[in-house]
């Protein structure tokens, strides 16, 4: 894809996208004349974006669930006939203090399901239908880089996400299906308002991402996580403190 090529009619499907950066990405493809599906499982939350959004598509749906995976898929492909770009956002970040004593074994492993098992399986399933994709974005997050203290299941899954996509890059870069990453800081979303600290806006991740996106670029790094790589190689020690303290 290049600056010179129209978003008009691409067909994009946006996990998490009734909130924070999904909602934000949304309307940012929508802006562009994309036409738009997201999923979610909130019926709240679903309601809503149909109301601000008619024209768009919203389907509640689980995508840690593989038999809602598949029945997202054949929405999408009822009501579009066809995708072009999966963007894999759904997540949440849990704080966990494993020096307290023993987790919820349960708890773990559905957060680990829905951070990093479902985003593989999905792009799995999108890719068998669609194996000429144009574009599969994947939200990791800075964390992917540096692994917080307060959510380290939160950093291994995003570790994940970012070495799954930087391997799909190399398979898929023959068949034309450009792979973006996007690992943004801290965002003000509902999930950080009681954090302290800077945060950048969904809309700035947006207009990132889809600029990125133009650009054929692999990786974006919105607001101050654009300076991580090269910290990480300067001075690692001191910035893991820093980073994984925040």
């Amino acid at each position: 894809m290049h600056a010179s090529v129209s978003w008009h009619e691409r067909v994009v499907l946006i996990t998490g996208g009734t909130a924070g950066i999904g909602l934000a990405l949304a309307e940012a493809f929508l802006g562009v004349g994309a036409r738009v599906a997201v999923c979610g499982r909130s019926p709240e939350a679903l309601e809503a974006f149909r109301r601000l959004y008619p024209a768009a598509l919203a389907v509640k749906a689980d995508v840690t669930v593989v038999a809602e995976q598949t029945m997202l898929l054949d929405t999408v492909t009822e009501r579009f006939g066809k995708l072009d770009i999966l963007v894999s956002n759904a997540g949440q970040l849990i704080e966990r203090d494993f020096a307290a004593g023993q987790s919820d074994m349960i708890a773990l492993a559905d957060e680990i399901t829905l951070n990093l098992t479902a985003p593989v399986q999905l792009t799995a399933a999108t890719l068998a239908r669609w194996p000429t994709l144009e574009a599969i974005v994947i939200v990791s997050s800075g964390f992917a880089l540096v692994s917080p203290a307060r959510a380290p299941t939160y950093g291994a899954a995003k570790a994940g996400l970012h070495g799954f996509a930087e391997g799909l890059r190399r398979q898929l870069g023959r068949h034309g299906t450009h792979v973006l990453e996007v690992l943004p800081p801290s965002v003000d979303t509902r999930a950080t308002r009681d954090k302290q600290g800077k945060k950048i806006s969904p809309s700035q991740v947006a207009k990132q991402t889809l600029a990125a996106l133009t650009n054929k670029r692999s990786m974006v790094l919105p607001g101050q996580a654009r300076f991580l790589p090269v910290l990480l190689r300067l001075v690692p020690v001191i910035t893991g403190r820093i980073v994984g303290k925040s």
